[in-house]
């Protein structure tokens, strides 16, 4: 590497805010392609670092033509590529809040999300995938079809006052995006400058919708600073390069595809590939295992080796050690991020002993400083430690993720991981995806079922199945029911977790009736 890109780099790892880390990048690639999205028989649709930093400047002088400012918050639905990338920087880069949007969600749970989240205004893309997602919004929230009026005032989404999309035949609710461009003659340089050098480390930019198998939605919060910080984390963790094109295989509007994938090779220079499709709306629904072979599809084998979550912006460990014996699920906690804190404790709060297995805890800068409209205490400890309902073994110095504290089975008062026996399922020959519960026994307390889905042209005959876990799992962690599923029937929550709720129900139905 040249020396005028040394000192660039080291200029881009000095970024505190999204405005500086915008600037920096452009200063630092010009004009390398930052953002490529590849779609079959159609054009590539780039963007280099600096058309990211102009185009976004265009915008974000728009947003704050039309009110917007620091605090305000902004959703986007968008599918990956360059659009997402431009609209991110054009929120962030003024201290405005980004909120990323699930495109997997449906209308119901469009409304929750877009009221709990407070956004002010929407930016839309039309369609993806065949998805019309202004139809969408207007099967969500009927009174906007009912609008005569753009400035929205609906009390489902109180706060919502304006929605941009695209197209010739948006209803009158929805602006197009004339709406920021017509505006942009009125916010000079200088003013968006000064706008800029009011965003500091500690202001909130971003805010990600997740939710667990068995909850409602939350909205992680993450500050300008301790991201910039964990993009130094990711790229070292990852050994990402610049000169090496990066797919963007999951959703930017998660956290692996914003901060594991996309802005972290924003951050180091190298391009990054999008297409369409990603992993979760093509291959899989999430679940407690990746199979090896959809890693390969997600070019994340190293990654993989580590533990991770939104709260933390992504990875927040990895091992020495891709697996050990005995712990199937993930690399031991080996090596923390430097900006975190990592501890195991019982119900009590006091630290676990050595082979004991307790509730990982986490505090540090590189941590969520909180999660929208829910209460501090419901989340973290008197001292500051993230309560992360994840189980980990004490091993000297080392900790082994063991399952999800909510997800355990237990059995005649033993802990069944449902991941770990997910992973035996997975891994033997017919069978594409499984998902593993826990049913209430009268004897046993709970008893392991599993909804298996078998591979194409598969034909799976449980007794073999039975058997062969058996010699692989403890006899009380082998399922004692099956049932078959298609991928169609899987319940899924916005977040394309499987909810295992909705899941419990239709296997115990089919159960019952078999």
């Amino acid at each position: 590497m040249i020396q005028a890109d040394i000192a660039s780099i080291v200029h881009v790892e000095a970024a505190r805010t999204f405005p500086e880390f915008v600037r920096a990048t452009a200063a630092a690639y010009g004009d390398d392609l930052a953002v490529v999205l590849r779609r079959e028989g159609e054009p590539d649709d780039a963007v280099s670092f600096r058309e990211i930093e102009a185009r976004s400047a265009e915008f974000a002088r728009g947003l704050i033509a039309r009110g917007v400012g620091k605090g305000t918050r902004v959703g986007l639905i968008f599918g990956n590529g360059p659009d997402f990338a431009i609209f991110l920087a054009a929120i962030a880069r003024i201290g405005a809040i980004a909120v990323p949007i699930s495109t997997l969600i449906k209308a119901n749970e469009l409304v929750r999300v877009l009221r709990q989240s407070d956004v002010a205004g929407l930016i839309v893309q039309r369609t993806l995938l065949g998805h019309d997602y202004v139809s969408r919004l207007c099967d969500a929230l009927p009174d906007l079809a009912r609008s005569s009026s753009p400035d929205l005032r609906i009390p489902a989404v109180p706060y919502l006052r304006w929605i941009i999309s695209s197209g010739d035949d948006l209803p009158t609710a929805v602006q197009d995006m004339a709406y920021l461009t017509d505006v942009t003659s009125c916010v000079s340089d200088e003013l968006l400058s000064a706008l800029e050098a009011e965003v500091h480390p500690t202001d909130q930019v971003v805010e990600i919708y997740t939710s667990g198998s068995m909850a409602l939605p939350k909205g992680v919060k993450h500050l300008h600073g301790p991201i910039l910080s964990r993009l130094r984390y990711l790229a070292k963790m990852t050994g990402r390069r610049r000169d090496q094109p990066m797919p963007v295989s999951m959703p930017m509007f998660w956290v692996g595809g914003l901060g594991l994938l996309l802005l972290t090779n924003w951050f180091v220079g190298a391009t990054s590939i999008c297409a369409d499709r990603t992993v979760t709306n093509s291959l899989m629904a999430m679940g407690t295992v990746i199979r090896p072979d959809d890693l390969e599809k997600m070019a994340l084998t190293k990654p993989y080796s580590a533990l991770g979550m939104s709260e933390t912006f992504g990875p927040y460990s990895y091992g020495n050690d891709m697996r050990v014996p005995g712990y199937p699920l993930s690399a031991p906690l080996d090596i923390i991020a430097d900006d975190l804190e990592v501890r195991v404790v019982d119900e009590r709060g006091a630290p676990v002993d050595d082979g004991q297995i307790g509730e990982i805890q986490i505090r540090g800068d590189g941590l969520t400083p909180g999660l929208h409209k829910i209460e501090r205490s419901a989340y973290f400890t008197p001292d500051g430690f993230y309560q992360t309902g994840d189980l980990g073994q004490r091993d000297g110095a080392r900790i082994h993720f063991v399952g999800r504290g909510g997800d355990m089975i237990k059995v005649n008062g033993a802990n069944v991981s449902p991941a770990e026996v997910e992973l035996e399922l997975q891994d033997l020959e017919g069978i594409e995806s499984a998902y593993v519960l826990g049913l209430p026994d009268e004897e046993r307390g709970q008893k392991v079922v599993a909804a298996v889905i078998q591979r194409r042209d598969a034909a799976l005959d449980f007794n073999h199945v039975r058997a062969e876990l058996r010699s692989r799992l403890s006899s009380f962690k082998v399922p004692q029911a099956y049932v078959l599923i298609t991928r169609d029937e899987v319940p899924l929550l916005h977040s394309n977790k499987v909810s295992r709720r909705d899941l419990g129900a239709l296997v115990t139905s089919r159960l019952n009736n078999s």
